[in-house]
């Protein structure tokens, strides 16, 4: 398997890749693995494990706002394709690839 890719649902999208494996935090501050400066994000906001059996876990790492998984709020949640994580405000399209 290549990994897993998020990419947001914005104009100017941005795009961030998991390889089976690796675990990476996404939030505003240079402490993150990947950076995302947006509104509402904390300063380490969430955890993407994506481990050698091709699933991918976020954990809320105790943001301000939350992590939404398919609109939903959760601490930790098994992400799959085509779920929608919202960091902040910004919405990610999830894939395999």
């Amino acid at each position: 398997m290549a990994g897993w890719i998020l990419t947001s649902r914005d104009d100017d999208p941005v795009t961030f890749r998991l390889m089976p494996g690796h675990v990476k935090t996404i939030g505003r501050t240079a402490r993150a693995d990947f950076i995302l400066d947006a509104a509402l994000v904390s300063r380490v906001h969430c955890r993407l494990t994506a481990d050698k059996s091709d699933q991918l876990v976020v954990d809320d790492l105790g943001s301000t706002n939350g992590t939404l998984v398919n609109g939903k709020r959760v601490e930790r949640s098994l992400l799959k394709a085509g779920d929608v994580l919202t960091v902040g405000r910004v919405e990610f399209s999830i894939a395999q690839g």
